[in-house]
């Protein structure tokens, strides 16, 4: 799975807001269970790497301060709910009682399949009243559907209808929108060209191949870019 969504200079604002330089934050962590050197931690502070959620979840304990703050994000997702309450996908699935593989399918797919009883553990489980973690669930599929016609066809007329699916404003969503249709016209491009070119069928599998990966993880790009053009939320 990738890395969770972090923010170099949230972290940094949050050692600093607590007075810890990066060595007391590293030894602190080691306590937790999860040793790092301190150069680790400064090339997550710089940007120049991102922790994963194990080690995600150290340095929120460490800089008391809640992930979602580290991930410089609100919770949308389901893997992003998850996130916040810093469970791993193999704890939370045995919680609810689910096989893990199931789970991080639900997560990756963004297609619910539980049944009533999970999904109302995995409301209790991530603080969620089961209406609203119904609603998170349901926006997962319209979520898609809209994304595919925005990449494919005319994205600024979805701006406003995935503004409010999300409870966010226009403006992030549109530079999302405006990345993703450039993003995806460029493997529309790619692959016209190698057609018109005559390539072998290698190449052009190859390609179709890599815009089957990119749409299949299309809301978790699209939340990301969003998340990072929309204001952080407040430190406590």
């Amino acid at each position: 799975m990738s890395h969770p969504p972090f923010s170099p200079a949230q972290a940094r604002a949050a050692r600093e807001r607590i007075g810890l330089d990066p060595g007391q934050v590293v030894s602190v962590m080691a306590q937790l269970g999860v040793r790092r050197p301190v150069a680790v931690l400064l090339a997550w502070e710089s940007g120049a790497m991102a922790p994963t959620e194990a080690e995600l979840f150290a340095l929120a304990d460490a800089l008391w301060c809640p992930v979602p703050v580290l991930m410089d994000l609100r919770p949308r997702s389901l893997r992003e709910h998850r996130l916040a309450r810093q469970l791993t996908a193999e704890r939370l699935a045995r919680r609810i009682g689910m096989d893990p593989r199931d789970y991080l399918r639900a997560e990756r797919e963004h297609r619910w399949n539980g049944t009533d009883r999970q999904t109302l553990l995995l409301a209790d489980s991530l603080g969620l009243e089961a209406d609203e973690l119904r609603g998170v669930i349901g926006r997962a599929g319209e979520l898609d559907g809209l994304l595919r016609q925005a990449v494919e066809g005319r994205w600024k007329q979805h701006t406003a209808t995935l503004a409010r699916l999300l409870g966010t404003r226009e403006r992030p969503v549109a530079h999302a929108l405006r990345t993703l249709h450039q993003e995806y016209a460029r493997f529309n491009e790619r692959y016209m060209g190698h057609l018109v070119a005559r390539s072998d069928d290698t190449r052009l599998k190859e390609i179709a191949t890599e815009r089957a990966a990119w749409l299949n993880a299309l809301s978790d790009r699209f939340l990301d870019l969003v998340g990072h053009d929309s204001p952080p939320p407040s430190a406590p």
